[in-house]
């Protein structure tokens, strides 16, 4: 084997009972690079990461490491060749101080007492090595997440790891943490280390990957070099179709659609005086850049934030919110964007994730909850939005990302919302369950729901909204028509106030 390759799968092949889960897997990691692996849930991209690093055994295939062929029975063994994984659950001892978390197994000892002054000597080289600040004595629970995955990249160093197959390590991140984890990456690869990197971030993947491969259904698309591919011909691959056909059609609501929410004159400690407008059976589309407000006009419409001036009105009728209970009195409901630190808690079930904000609605005059309506309206929720697997008792955090959204929406769909407020709808979950995500909120629109849409992917915005909002500096300053004439040039200009709008990066513009 070429020696600039570190790691080759050769037919691998792999079989879950009666899933084939990978068929013959012919794929090669160059030393140095960061090789992004992309696909469906399903796909068998963490298969093929867990064959890799000894997690389970192939049914066929070799697996090449270096120029040897090995025959992995444990994690321990990839271990031994440089081989670790760093997964989006912290898997840390989180009650231990980073100290002992990074040299965790390898711990220096002197007639069986641990030498201290050694261990803090190692520790001092990895924090040289990888330039984290970060004190050996803090407990690791006290860390912010990113601070977290620093403490995992610098036990992955410890241990002399050579390949680091990072699976999904962004999907529990803020934007903030994730562009700070993004460049740990990067000195990682500058360090010489070389990165196997599953993501669903099409984008992510595009930016910091020098190769990619694209799976589906077990089996091996084509792997090409990243400047080769864009979101969309990516999607194409990893589901036989292109991303303009993910949207279903647009059915625009009448003109005379009543009104679901009206807003005019609102003022906060950020917003000066907004108008708009959201029609019954309406997609509204909020658009704008860092810093341009549209999450805390959402936040400040579900009575998250203050309001200190301006009218609200709720189908025709004024509404006074001061507090996210006033909101949901009136109608107004709020799918946050992210759906692990603000919408579910991931070790409760589904169905008391779905009725935890409807109590009120669901418990007799004696404080006693009346099963057979709650169980009765999960059991249609659970139906109607497709979750896998349809079992209600199922705790949130054994599900999939794309069944934990739908769980989020189940629990503000439990009621009719007259305005319902969706912030990232899509946010860390595949291609395919997006598209079961924009089929609800077209669907949801079509029953007369009023909907106001917040998305950094410019590509939703374009195509779901029957009208977009484009927000600059606190203020809306265009309104567009979602019909043929919108583009994502119009959107950029309308949201930079320049004619340059067009040669900013997509990426840099619309995130928050």
């Amino acid at each position: 084997m070429d020696a600039e390759y570190f790691v080759e799968a050769r037919g691998i092949s792999k079989r879950f009972f009666a899933v084939q889960a990978l068929q013959d897997i012919h794929v090669a990691v160059k030393s140095g690079d960061i090789h992004a692996l992309v696909g469906e849930n399903g796909a068998g991209k963490s298969t093929l990461g867990k064959i890799i690093s000894g997690v389970i055994r192939p049914d066929s295939g070799q697996l090449i490491v270096e120029g040897r062929v090995v025959h992995y029975a444990a994690p321990r063994d990839a271990l031994h060749d440089g081989i670790t994984t760093i997964t989006q659950e912290i898997s840390l001892l989180s009650k231990q101080t980073v100290l002992d978390n990074v040299l965790l197994g390898q711990e220096y000892s002197r007639a069986g007492v641990l030498n201290r002054n050694r261990m803090i000597q190692r520790f001092n080289e990895v924090r040289e090595l990888t330039g984290f600040d970060l004190a050996p004595d803090v407990k690791v629970n006290t860390l912010r997440m990113a601070d977290q995955k620093k403490v995992e990249v610098m036990q992955a160093v410890a241990r002399n790891a050579r390949l680091i197959i990072m699976d999904e390590p962004t999907a529990m991140l803020s934007d903030e943490d994730t562009a700070t984890f993004l460049e740990i990456v990067r000195q990682l690869k500058a360090m010489g280390r070389t990165i196997i990197y599953v993501s669903h971030f099409l984008k992510e993947v595009l930016n910091l990957a020098d190769m990619v491969t694209i799976m589906r259904n077990g089996e091996i698309v084509r792997t090409s070099p990243t400047v080769d591919e864009t979101p969309d011909t990516l999607i194409t691959a990893m589901l036989g179709k292109s991303m303009a056909q993910m949207y279903p059609p647009k059915q625009f609501p009448p003109d005379d659609a009543p009104i679901a929410l009206s807003v005019t004159g609102l003022r906060s400690s950020v917003f000066r005086g907004i108008d708009l407008e959201v029609r019954a059976g309406e997609i509204a589309g909020l658009a704008g850049l860092v810093g341009s407000g549209r999450s805390r006009l959402a936040r400040t419409l579900f009575g998250a934030e203050e309001i200190t001036g301006g009218k609200i009105f709720v189908s025709g009728e004024q509404v006074h919110i001061h507090s996210t209970q006033d909101a949901i009195k009136a109608g107004i409901y709020m799918l946050p964007e992210s759906r692990k630190e603000q919408g579910l808690l991931l070790r409760q079930t589904v169905r008391h994730n779905i009725t935890l904000p409807h109590l009120r609605d669901i418990t007799s005059l004696f404080g006693i909850i009346r099963g057979q309506r709650e169980l009765s309206r999960i059991d249609e929720l659970v139906a109607a939005l497709n979750i896998q697997p349809p079992v209600p008792s199922n705790k949130v955090n054994t599900l999939s990302g794309g069944n934990q959204q739908k769980t989020l929406f189940g629990k503000w769909l439990f009621d009719q919302p007259k305005l319902f407020i969706v912030d990232e709808p899509t946010r860390g979950i595949d291609v395919g369950a997006k598209q079961a995500i924009y089929e609800l909120i077209v669907e949801l629109a079509k029953q007369g729901m009023g909907i106001l849409m917040i998305s950094s992917e410019i590509e939703e915005i374009l195509g779901l909204a029957h009208r977009v909002l484009v927000m600059r500096l606190g203020e809306i300053v265009a309104e567009l028509p979602g019909d043929e004439t919108l583009t994502e040039d119009k959107v950029m200009r309308a949201a930079f106030g320049t004619h340059e709008a067009q040669d900013v990066p997509e990426t840099e513009a619309m995130e928050r």
